[in-house]
């Protein structure tokens, strides 16, 4: 059992825990995830880590509530406790031979953008961040990137908040003033497909972390698999992070919306048992 020893909610759809863990916590790196089970009935499910303290022996996640797992986590308060918590998973985000970086995160993605940035920033190596909303009730974490970036730009698609835009408009601009070792991007599928393909113009180097889906988390599935240079990868053990101009994206986002129907039925089911409980209760 992983005791909840913080949480809060960064906006109406996104959480935070801090959990308990400090096998996890000893050895988790920048780019590395946990799979987590709720409780008895609940399903394996991968959270990135969003960051980790080795004394207090800790890590914690970010997540969009979307399903009935991240509706359970949701409904989750100081004191309670997780079932399982598995990790350090992944292979961690290297950063040697990089001087000046460009980190993109897109929602949620922003959560697993933000601990790269913070590496980059201990490290003492230039970094820049570019975060991409759809409007402003949907921003998180503006403070924390700000603290740790040496150049950040933020971007709404209505322009409620920062500049309106995409961040491939924030990052053409970069890309045409000067040359960058490396980008990082995290976020929706089709986000880091648009931004691999603006790097391929400007031939810089582009790492993508792959939100594929997983289920045992040690390669043993083959459900998080993705092609990768014409090669089939397994996200769990050989990434999550990837040359983003190999990537075949089209196959990622397909496979990505395989459960879509078979999820939104748990939901509801999920839906209508709580509503069942709540009830009894009246």
């Amino acid at each position: 059992m992983y005791k909840v020893i913080e949480k809060r909610n960064l906006n109406p759809a996104v959480g935070f825990l801090k959990i308990e863990a400090p096998l996890v916590s000893r050895r988790a790196e920048p780019g590395q995830f946990i799979i987590l089970r709720a409780c008895e009935e609940g399903e394996r499910t991968p959270f990135t880590i969003y960051d980790y303290d080795r004394e207090q022996g800790t890590v914690s996640i970010i997540f969009q509530i979307v399903g009935s797992t991240t509706r359970k986590l949701g409904s989750l308060n100081v004191g309670d406790y997780i079932l399982d918590v598995v990790g350090p998973l992944g292979k961690a985000v290297e950063f040697e031979n990089v001087k000046d970086a460009i980190v993109v995160g897109g929602g949620v993605g922003c959560a697993i953008a933000y601990p790269i940035v913070k590496k980059f920033h201990d490290l003492k190596i230039n970094v820049t961040s570019i975060v991409g909303f759809r409007s402003k009730d949907l921003v998180i974490l503006e403070d924390e990137f700000k603290k740790v970036s040496n150049n950040f730009f933020l971007m709404t698609d209505d322009g409620s908040h920062g500049e309106k835009g995409l961040v491939t408009d924030a990052l053409r601009r970069l890309l045409e003033k000067k040359k960058y070792d490396k980008v990082y991007v995290i976020g929706p599928l089709i986000m880091m497909k648009f931004v691999s393909l603006l790097t391929k113009e400007f031939n810089t180097p582009t790492i993508v972390s792959m939100n594929s889906i997983m289920v045992d988390g040690t390669g043993m599935c083959g459900g998080c698999r993705v092609t990768v240079g014409g090669e089939v990868k397994f996200a769990c053990v050989d990434g999550p992070d990837f040359d983003g101009h190999l990537i075949d994206f089209d196959e990622a986002i397909q496979r990505s919306r395989i459960y879509v129907d078979v999820e939104k039925k748990r939901d509801e089911e999920t839906c209508n048992l709580f509503k069942v409980k709540k009830d009894e209760h009246k």
